[in-house]
């Protein structure tokens, strides 16, 4: 049963999830590699940092699931690989699933397998190829129980912002975690709105599933801490932070930060004192 796999993802005592992402290799873009040119050294720090989850791609891995010992975070692994993120985009787009994602998941001993569900201004052709894999995943992933995490992607137009830039309408972002969740999603890893007030209207939209929210891009630890607090008050699950926790000048000093406001209901003025070090 799913709810095996996700009980090793959830702590016990706060219920909530920190999956730190360090998947982004895996689609292609040069830039996505700052601060994770070394993925022994990252899986290495983030292990000792002890963050709920790790994100990672079918060959990064074994480098995770290789430590020894039972108290390594738990392994979400990426299913999918797509080619929307770059600025220009590419003349032809695309978004494939990895056929045997969920054996591959099973035989790497993770507890859940993420997957995107995009949607690109002009470009309908990458939503339904998202669908497709998704209900394929949501087959295999029935069959073996294993949780299935779509990553719903509200994108603004590639030619103001860039493929990568969110698109925090509230509305969009709310219909999209809708179809994610009659797509039969177990979590969703949902977009941030760009009114912080307005999120629990996205955790309702998805009824029982939890919802947690991305992190984006770079912003300063007082930022990045209020913002999850306030989240979290909004009735989020959890968060999945990628570059604010692996650029990080100290990921193991973020990291502890966000684990208090998660799981000890920490203020964020109190946290930002975990961060240790000079803001830079």
């Amino acid at each position: 049963m799913s709810e095996y796999r996700l009980n090793r993802l959830f702590n016990a005592d706060s219920g909530r999830l920190l999956d730190v992402a360090v998947d982004h290799g895996f689609f292609g873009e040069a830039s996505f590699l700052n601060g994770i040119e070394n993925m022994d050294h990252v899986i290495s720090t983030l292990v000792d940092a002890g963050p709920d989850a790790i994100q990672l791609t079918l060959g990064q891995a074994r480098l995770l699931q290789s430590v020894k010992g039972k108290s390594k975070p738990a392994l979400v692994l990426r299913a999918d690989i797509a080619n929307i993120y770059g600025n220009p985009l590419d003349t032809h787009l695309f978004s494939h699933h990895v056929p045997n994602a969920i054996e591959e998941a099973v035989r790497l001993d993770a507890a859940a397998v993420c997957a995107n569900l995009i949607q690109l201004p002009g470009r309908p052709e990458i939503r339904e190829a998202c669908v497709k894999s998704i209900m394929a995943l949501r087959a295999e992933a029935t069959k073996y129980g294993m949780p299935l995490m779509v990553e719903p992607l509200v994108m603004q137009d590639n030619a103001v912002a860039g493929g990568y830039m969110v698109d925090g309408d509230t509305d969009k972002i709310r219909t999209l975690v809708r179809q994610a969740r009659e797509l039969g999603a177990d979590l969703i890893k949902a977009d941030p709105t760009d009114n912080v007030e307005d999120y629990h209207r996205v955790v309702e939209v998805a009824g029982d599933i939890p919802v947690l929210v991305r992190g984006g891009g770079r912003v300063d630890d007082k930022t990045l801490l209020e913002r999850t607090v306030a989240v979290l008050e909004q009735g989020a699950s959890g968060i999945v932070y990628g570059r604010n926790v692996v650029q990080h000048r100290n990921p193991t000093g973020i990291t502890r930060a966000l684990m208090a406001v998660l799981h000890d209901s920490v203020s964020a003025e109190d946290a930002l004192e975990l961060v240790g070090g000079d803001e830079k």
